[in-house]
């Protein structure tokens, strides 16, 4: 059986779990954001926008030449899209404060593309599989309603959103006190929970494990890459650099994962790309962010000839 006809092993009573586990990280995350976020992003909007210009269309298309270059198994390809349209993962907030770079930028670009992902990730994973001929043809075997995934998306990032942030703002000192702990418990509840769908699907995972590799390695390499080099072009400062690039590269991939299973049923290659994904990028943002953490920029940014 090849992978695009694969089907991973996950009962109903699992995935209506893990539904809510993604939702309780997302409202652990809105336990620190504060309006202020938002404002910030008005006030000194060009970080932002480059960053969101990374996340939703740069690291999107480069991945459409990617799929075009490499052709991949179509279910690979539709895996690729999807991770590709999600939010930046929680994580690169705390990567982005491990490799000097500005967190309140990070935290603003997490706050502002997670509500965005509540339209955009349905329609940039729709649109470049639409683009593409094999996944297109893919699509078809698939009854996805775009309104309903718009619906699922915001009440696993969007209502959690909304909740945590009017905690914070009622009860900051009760937001403070179970932020670190909710966070703690919640992921590591989703990991366990990426664990045993592992277990359950080891000979599948194993099976298929290299035909994914190079190109998730690939695809987040260059996220990093062009998120770097567009926040370059831009003139933004060193500290707003290193943000930017680690929002591109850091995806959240357990969203993804719980579209795959919702809307895709759970297809081999899509679920073994966000499986894979959800474990790369941790590996390849702790090492980027640890060099970087190594090479702090200067107090007062210049123009960045010497610092990356």
């Amino acid at each position: 059986m090849g992978i695009d006809q694969i089907q991973i092993n996950f009962s109903e009573s699992a995935l209506t779990m893990m539904n809510v586990v993604i939702a309780f990280i997302m409202f652990g995350v809105a336990l620190d954001l504060r309006a202020s976020d938002f404002k910030r992003s008005l006030k000194t909007p060009k970080p932002v926008l480059i960053g969101l210009l990374c996340q939703f269309l740069v690291l999107p298309a480069i991945t459409f030449v990617l799929v075009l270059i490499v052709q991949p198994h179509p279910s690979i390809a539709l895996g690729l899209f999807l991770v590709a349209a999600c939010p930046g993962g929680n994580l690169s907030n705390f990567l982005t404060h491990l490799a000097k770079g500005n967190t309140p930028l990070s935290i603003s670009m997490s706050a502002v593309s997670t509500v965005l992902a509540i339209v955009m990730t349905p329609l940039n994973t729709l649109f470049w599989a639409s683009m593409y001929g094999p996944t297109k043809d893919m699509m078809t075997s698939f009854s996805i309603n775009a309104l309903d995934m718009f619906t699922t998306i915001f009440f696993m990032l969007g209502l959690p959103l909304i909740l945590g942030m009017y905690v914070r703002y009622k009860m900051p000192k009760v937001a403070a006190r179970i932020n670190r702990m909710m966070m703690k418990v919640s992921i590591v509840v989703f990991l366990v929970f990426v664990v045993i769908m592992l277990a359950n699907n080891f000979s599948v995972f194993s099976e298929n494990i290299g035909q994914i590799l190079g190109v998730v390695v690939l695809q987040n390499a260059l996220a990093f890459i062009f998120g770097y080099i567009l926040a370059r072009l831009a003139r933004v400062s060193v500290r707003d650099r290193r943000a930017i690039t680690i929002e591109t590269g850091i995806q959240n991939s357990g969203l993804g994962l719980i579209l795959i299973f919702n809307f895709f049923g759970g297809a081999g290659g899509m679920a073994i790309v966000a499986a894979f994904w959800g474990v790369w990028h941790i590996v390849s943002g702790l090492t980027l962010a640890t060099i970087w953490a190594k090479n702090p920029p200067p107090n007062v940014e210049e123009t960045g000839e010497m610092h990356i």
